[in-house]
């Protein structure tokens, strides 16, 4: 099925796009629209709709399925969202059926984390390694683990909630409790942390494009946040290195974003916390997809579960 078309719907809590691309890897065309999830699902789902009757009417070549990736808790098999903290209106959606009803095309649904663990393992940093763990780090906070070459879901499909994991007492609040990993390290989570370290200044909120561009010109308040939240992502790297031992952890979006900013603290505290023999085969990189991933991401459950290829 090599050089087969597929069509991508990479689903965000802050954007969306549609993309047609290759199993190669390769993207022909992308259309990106803010995700608006304060809204109704349908309302949602009417315009996501849309915009993928576009790209199946951009090339006479038919797809050979519709792949989505997309943020958890979600069964992955039977396509079902299960309200993630990002979307707050998706509450136990069953999307595969809804878009196999609207398009009549193979659909396959995937775990962003998992998704772009896919799409760098096949792609970008992660080729050649043996086992890799995706950190999404965008404005939600999931992983995917690949281990010894195969994507490993869990039990109930919910693996790699990283997120969900509870790294402190108290801080800022994600998955309806306080001190979580998204909390701490997520875009969203930072955007609150910056309030709650610092309440009388940022009121409203500020975006994480602006903490940093604050924190780069030596704004010592932005600083501490990304210090902050740095440690948090330090900690994490930790456990995943005892824990999963890998030979590559890769960041995406804000690891390759903010760079140095998260980073540096982060390492000061993987190399602390972490057993040496984790830390000395385990390479911390920036997805090299950079900005391409998620729309890469979404080919990926096409690719793995459809075996498209």
């Amino acid at each position: 099925m090599q050089g087969e078309h597929i069509i991508g719907l990479d689903i965000g809590g802050t954007k969306s796009a549609v993309v047609r691309g290759t199993a190669k890897g390769e993207i022909l065309s992308r259309v990106e629209f803010p995700t608006r999830p304060q809204r109704p699902f349908q309302e949602c789902f009417d315009e996501l709709c849309d915009v993928t009757s576009g790209a199946l009417q951009s090339s006479d070549k038919k797809p050979a399925a519709i792949s989505v990736s997309i943020g958890g808790p979600l069964d992955v098999l039977e396509g079902i969202i299960m309200s993630p903290p990002n979307l707050p209106g998706w509450v136990n959606v069953p999307l595969k059926k809804l878009l196999f009803e609207e398009f009549g095309l193979p659909v396959y649904v995937e775990h962003d984390g998992n998704a772009g663990a896919l799409a760098e393992y096949y792609f970008g940093a992660g080729r050649g390694s043996k086992s890799v763990v995706f950190l999404t780090l965008g404005t939600g906070l999931g992983a995917g683990l690949i281990l010894d070459g195969r994507l490993y879901r869990g039990a109930s499909y919910v693996a790699g909630e990283i997120g969900h994991i509870r790294i402190a007492d108290d801080g800022p609040d994600s998955y309806g409790k306080r001190g979580s990993m998204e909390g701490y390290c997520s875009g969203n989570g930072i955007e609150k942390l910056a309030a709650l370290l610092f309440p009388d200044r940022w009121i409203t909120p500020v975006s994480v494009r602006e903490l940093a561009n604050l924190a780069r010109n030596g704004d010592p308040q932005a600083r501490k946040v990304f210090d902050t939240s740095g440690l948090y992502l330090g900690r994490a790297l930790a456990i995943i290195a005892d824990l999963v031992n890998p030979d590559k952890i890769i960041l995406g979006a804000l690891g390759v974003r903010l760079g140095s900013l998260l980073m540096d603290p982060a390492m000061e505290v993987l190399r602390k916390e972490a057993l040496r023999e984790a830390v000395d085969v385990c390479r911390i990189v920036p997805a090299e997809l950079g900005e391409k991933i998620g729309d890469i991401a979404a080919l990926c459950a096409a690719i793995d579960q459809g075996g498209i290829r």
